[in-house]
């Protein structure tokens, strides 16, 4: 397979896949941290109870939110991409995008709000009526907010994405902590997220209106047949979309069902802390994934996808360990006593939390290569076997069932989107195969390491001396095992200098 540096324009398009990745990660960081900082504090202000009725409110408006986009940001997204450059033709394809949106938004929106008070009666939770009403009305910020935050994604405009993404994270998390503070509850901390989607969406609006103008924002108009194509290509993301969001969902809404709020809440407090551990594989998502659209003729493209695909396993590799080994102190440190049943949960997500690294960039580079019809059999077979094994286990061992659930389901839909890419991309798997396997043992190098400081409460000297140790441990192991090169160590050091001084 030819390399990056076979092709003449291969070094302005690295830069540019390395500066829009470093941008994503940043968006996806900042985000990171208002959610990590909003989570911890609703999680031990609310309580497991309070906080399973907010978890399970915006589990339902996630779920009307996916109607109400009906596969049209990503299908928008992946046109985009194959028309930068032409301002003409991004105005006409986003005019088309807004006008199918909120035809859509609007229809979830009051349909979701009217029903507010049978769906909480269904989950024999009456103080669920008003924290989802009010997702109801953030369904319409927030379904207009991503679809610029997506459509920028396809333009390779990342930077306009983290400016977009901090307003928005901002707003909605002081919101959600002086309401909750005032003693709002669940409502208080609902209310704050739709308010800051609404911002969000009202900020993203103008600033497409000054890039590519007024046009662009007017539902109304001609756009060349651009609705239409956006439209036909939505219906099987729209397919797609919708069963990996109840799949992404079904856990909670069966340990609801099943269990009730509070063991959702013991449940989401680990399901949460996966979130920024995914940070990195969407941020090189965001980077890579639209170059792929047209086949991967952008030069570097192909290699782009196979190198990124490579250090995010060994990056996710690094993250097993501690999860395993370190569940209790970890859960302890970051929710309280009061999740202590969580650190069992965590152990079991630890697959699903590995596998869920490269994952982003492997299924969003199937939509932008025109192949998301053929990822509904997929996303069928997962979530049917996740409901299967939750069904089968959460009534004997509760919410460690629905944990080995997400990672069996995980274990076939990551390798069954990454055959897709092999066969379009030409990607091979057997390098891929033996990174797996060399990563593994250096996270079971590192494993022991963690084991012999302790698994209980930690001190801080025990904190920094196990990660240190553990990291060097992991480190060495893939030096030896000869996955990673002294070359490869020493570029690595230099590009991480670069990037400091830039």
């Amino acid at each position: 397979m030819t390399g990056v540096e076979d092709t003449p324009s291969s070094a302005p398009a690295e830069a540019s896949i390395a500066r829009n990745t470093v941008l994503a990660f940043a968006a996806q960081l900042a985000t990171g941290t208002f959610t990590a900082v909003l989570t911890l504090y609703l999680l031990r202000a609310l309580g497991p109870n309070e906080y399973g009725v907010f978890a399970l409110a915006v589990s339902i408006g996630v779920m009307a939110g996916l109607l109400a986009d009906f596969g049209i940001e990503h299908s928008a997204a992946r046109f985009l991409a194959e028309r930068r450059g032409d301002d003409a033709a991004v105005a006409e394809l986003l005019r088309g995008a807004l006008r199918l949106k909120v035809a859509t938004t609007a229809l979830v929106t009051g349909a979701l709000f009217a029903a507010a008070g049978p769906i909480a009666a269904a989950f024999d939770e009456p103080e669920l009526t008003g924290p989802l009403r009010i997702v109801a009305l953030g369904v319409l910020g927030e379904s207009i907010f991503m679809l610029y935050v997506t459509a920028f994604i396809g333009l390779a405009r990342v930077g306009v994405n983290l400016r977009l993404i901090v307003l928005e994270s901002s707003v909605e998390t002081g919101a959600s902590i002086a309401l909750v503070a005032l003693g709002a509850g669940a409502a208080g901390a609902a209310l704050g997220r739709t308010a800051g989607y609404l911002f969000g969406a009202i900020v993203a609006v103008a600033v497409v209106a000054r890039l590519f103008g007024r046009a662009a924002v007017r539902p109304l108009g001609p756009d060349g047949g651009q609705t239409r194509a956006i439209a036909r290509y939505a219906a099987p993301l729209l397919v797609t979309t919708s069963i990996y969001t109840l799949f992404s969902r079904v856990d909670i809404l069966l340990i609801g069902a099943l269990l009730g709020a509070t063991a959702v809440g013991v449940f989401s407090a680990p399901l949460l802390l996966s979130v920024p551990l995914r940070y990195v594989g969407q941020a090189v998502a965001n980077s890579v994934a639209p170059r792929q659209a047209g086949g991967g003729s952008e030069p570097g493209s192909v290699e782009a996808f196979r190198t990124s695909l490579r250090w995010l396993v060994l990056y996710q590799a690094a993250i097993l360990a501690p999860l395993i080994v370190w569940a209790d102190p970890i859960v302890e440190l970051l929710f309280g006593e009061e999740y202590d049943e969580s650190a069992n949960v965590l152990r079991a997500l630890a697959i699903y939390i590995f596998l869920a690294g490269p994952s982003p960039l492997i299924s969003t580079t199937v939509n932008y290569l025109g192949q998301a019809a053929r990822r509904i059999p997929i996303v069928l077979l997962a979530l049917g076997l996740n409901v299967a094994v939750d069904l089968a286990l959460i009534p004997r061992i509760g919410v460690v069932g629905a944990a080995i659930g997400s990672s069996v389901a995980y274990a076939l839909y990551v390798p069954a989107h990454l055959r897709i890419c092999r066969r379009e991309l030409g990607v091979p798997l057997q390098p891929l195969a033996m990174t797996l396997a060399r990563a593994l043992v250096a996270a079971a190098a590192m494993g022991l390491v963690l084991l012999a400081v302790g698994t209980e409460s930690l001190s801080l000297a025990e904190w920094l001396l196990g990660g240190a140790a553990g990291t060097l441990a992991f480190c060495a192991a893939l030096v030896l095992t000869g996955e990673i090169s002294t070359r490869e160590l020493r570029r690595g050091v230099q590009a991480a200098r670069a990037a400091a001084s830039r």
